[in-house]
């Protein structure tokens, strides 16, 4: 204890006094003491190395927990009456402690627009780490609680559309089989939106189809399957029951994600590389509930993935007039955070991703 005081410029009482706080808060032992020194627990063992990581991110001396939570709630809010509301903390404080964060950190934290203030790039950047490094105290804060025989963690995962349908759905019925008392939350919604949250630490991992090249130097990607799309029409198409070529399907309107899209650009190529006219798009929309009543209801066509409508193949309503071209395949995996360290329950989860794609 004395030689940790030092290393860190407190007093050997001030140093008993914390890590005696800390216990008492996790109702955990953190260090075994003996004659000869100070050994960690296994709750220690598997705290420390998140609140390294945690105090990585934080970066920094002058960054306390006061200043931390200031900033945070002024990032989430938008402004320091949100931010009072948040914290219960008065607007002058709030001033303060990001005032002085800014003054100590010699950056420019925020911009003031009237009422509303804005994150600078410094102030965003630092607003992340600060969320990744609650992340990390939380992780480990469910790690003890799952040494003690439970498990209390929430596992939040982005879904995009091509695993909404199937593989999401499919391993988080096996993993509550085994845990039913960790909370899942699905986030729906498309690469654009997800992926934001994903790198603030608001969600622990992201499904759905792959970016080649991933253009995000703090996330990496793991492959699960390989999905092939297909011609989707309504039963009693007029196309239905044939084989049709490129350029019959051309002859028809379709209605599609929106350009840029990774299936749009897909579903383009389908066209240009056969040396067929891309065909018109009257409406275009990535809602598969859209696109799935506009097909019953017309005779429009579409290209999606058959799990993304399995449910109206086997009732009969939609039909398949065709696989598109290998060459359109589109690699369905998930995406994390680099630095991303799961806990034992998160891993699980993985595992059961893997499982449900193989």
């Amino acid at each position: 204890m004395s030689a940790a005081a030092q290393a860190v410029n407190l007093t050997q009482p001030a140093m008993t006094q914390a890590l005696a706080r800390i216990e008492a808060v996790l109702d955990t032992p953190l260090f075994d003491r003996r004659q000869n020194g100070m050994v960690l627990t296994d709750a220690g063992l598997l705290l420390v190395p998140r609140i390294r990581a945690a105090l990585d991110y934080i970066a920094s001396p002058h960054v306390t927990m006061s200043r931390m939570r200031a900033m945070l709630a002024l990032a989430d809010s938008g402004s320091y009456t949100g931010a009072a509301v948040l914290t219960g903390l008065s607007v002058p404080s709030l001033h303060r402690a990001v005032g002085d964060l800014s003054l100590s950190l010699r950056r420019k934290l925020v911009d003031r627009r009237g009422r509303i203030v804005v994150m600078t790039e410094a102030g965003a950047a630092l607003a992340r780490s600060f969320r990744l490094a609650r992340v990390e105290i939380e992780a480990g804060v469910a790690e003890l609680d799952a040494l003690k025989g439970y498990e209390t963690r929430r596992i939040v995962v982005a879904a995009m559309p091509l695993s909404r349908a199937k593989i999401v759905p499919a391993a988080v019925a096996r993993f509550l089989r085994r845990h039913p008392q960790v909370q899942i939350s699905i986030v729906e919604g498309s690469r654009a939106e997800l992926v934001e949250p994903l790198r603030n630490g608001s969600v622990d991992l992201m499904v759905g189809a792959l970016r080649e090249p991933l253009i995000e130097p703090d996330l990496v990607q793991e492959p699960l399957l390989h999905d092939r799309p297909a011609v989707i029409a309504r039963r009693g198409h007029p196309l239905e029951g044939a084989t049709p070529t490129l350029e019959r399907l051309a002859e028809h309107p379709w209605v599609i994600a929106a350009p840029g899209a990774p299936l749009r650009e897909s579903w383009r190529r389908m066209f240009e590389d056969a040396g067929v006219t891309v065909p018109a798009v009257p409406i275009e929309s990535g809602s598969v509930m859209a696109i799935r009543q506009l097909l019953i209801e017309s005779d429009l066509l579409t290209m999606l993935s058959p799990d993304q409508v399995a449910v109206e193949l086997e009732a009969g309503w939609l039909v398949t007039l065709g696989n598109a071209p290998t060459a359109q395949e589109r690699t369905v995996g998930v995406t994390s955070r680099a630095s991303w360290r799961p806990t034992t329950i998160q891993a699980e989860f993985l595992a059961d991703l893997r499982a449900v794609s193989g």
